[in-house]
């Protein structure tokens, strides 16, 4: 009898543990990085611009699976990281915002129509020397992900002729005198709608 009620009390405890443990939740990982066109599939920490050592100056380019092939689709997540790049390097943006409101008639039968437009300009020129694809990934639905990278001689070259060129020059003057006039045009613009 002893030996029967040992082992009820052996299965019951045992059954006890394979409860507690088969009732406990892993907490889920949820990684860092993930590709943008594949959610919850993680990606290498650099495709979501996550500093890479050894590349100072970087940009990420994508491109969507292409037929024509995998060099094209290197060469257009290229062009992405570059225009990236050259805007992080030199970006102009001009910005115009109108509004116009009118109220017709009076009391319950009154209405007021509002319109606003907002319009956004930016125009990025920048040479780029020295750009070269650091890292590349594919991603489960077949995008192409690219880390371009400039080469630290050419970084140091760039940004001593950004300086140059902005040191009171016929250049700068010129650059000057074009955002004077562009706000010119906005304030006219501007004084144009309250009339």
């Amino acid at each position: 009898m002893m030996n029967t009620g040992f082992k009820l009390l052996t299965t019951a405890a045992m059954m006890s543990l394979l409860v507690a443990c088969g009732g406990t939740k892993k907490a889920e990982v949820v990684p860092d990085c993930v590709f943008p066109d594949a959610k919850d599939i993680a990606a290498p920490g650099w495709v979501c611009d996550e500093p890479v050592a050894g590349v100072s100056v970087s940009a990420v380019g994508s491109a969507q699976k292409s037929g024509a092939g995998q060099s094209f689709m290197k060469q257009m997540a290229a062009t992405d990281a570059r225009v990236q790049l050259a805007q992080n390097m030199k970006v102009e943006v001009r910005n115009m915002v109108k509004q116009y409101v009118e109220a017709t008639g009076a009391g319950d039968a009154e209405t007021v129509d509002k319109v606003s437009t907002s319009v956004t300009k930016q125009i990025t020129s920048q040479t780029l020397v020295g750009t070269r694809i650091y890292k590349s990934r594919t991603s489960p639905t077949g995008t192409l992900y690219v880390l371009l990278g400039m080469d630290p001689n050419a970084v140091k070259v760039a940004s001593e002729n950004a300086l140059k060129t902005s040191m009171n020059n016929e250049k700068a003057l010129w650059q000057q005198f074009k955002a004077k006039k562009s706000q010119d045009e906005l304030a006219a613009e501007i004084a144009g709608m309250k009339q």
